[in-house]
């Protein structure tokens, strides 16, 4: 049975936004094709409908997500204060503590580097188009890129919570 092109779009969707919060959740090689469609309300034997392989799926999945963090940086660099305002979100324990809801490049930058090549391009194009929305010095906005999605890397990795408090807060006022 053939579904109309709408609800087949939305149902595509619905897998990539999933896949994207699970992988970013528990990473590429701990979350199944079976678990993705679950989660989007489908059938495992839908999948090959739309996307040739799990690699395919990776691929989308990282740039949907940087879609979504493009947008929050969008929205804070347009306002005045936005910049302070964003690293202060991004440099949060809410942000640290839910990695299904985070940034992408923070949860999965380290498995990306040893992907496929379609999910390298997607985290790179991503990065591109977030450097850009940043404004200013592309230095600058470099550094503290990498300066902040480093330090929710150590936040997350560390046991201590007072110490990855500390990373964050540490990292949020060298910024500011």
């Amino acid at each position: 049975m053939r579904y109309p092109a709408q609800e087949t779009a939305e149902k595509h969707d619905r897998i990539v936004e999933e896949a994207s919060r699970l992988f970013r959740e528990r990473g590429f090689e701990n979350v199944t094709v079976g678990e993705v469609m679950k989660a989007a309300g489908l059938t495992h034997g839908a999948f090959y409908a739309h996307f040739k392989s799990k690699e395919d799926l990776q691929a989308a999945a990282v740039a949907y997500g940087q879609g979504i963090s493009l947008g929050s940086v969008q929205r804070a660099y347009g306002k005045k204060g936005g910049e302070a305002a964003y690293a202060g979100s991004y440099l949060s324990p809410k942000h640290r503590d839910n990695p299904g809801d985070g940034c992408t490049m923070a949860t999965l930058a380290q498995e990306i580097s040893r992907s496929t090549p379609e999910a390298r391009e997607a985290l790179e194009k991503g990065l591109q188009d977030i450097l850009s929305a940043m404004g200013g010095d592309r230095k600058d906005a470099i550094y503290r890129s990498a300066a902040m999605i480093g330090a929710v890397v150590l936040a997350r990795a560390v046991q201590n919570k007072p110490f990855s408090d500390e990373i964050l807060r540490s990292v949020h006022e060298r910024l500011d």
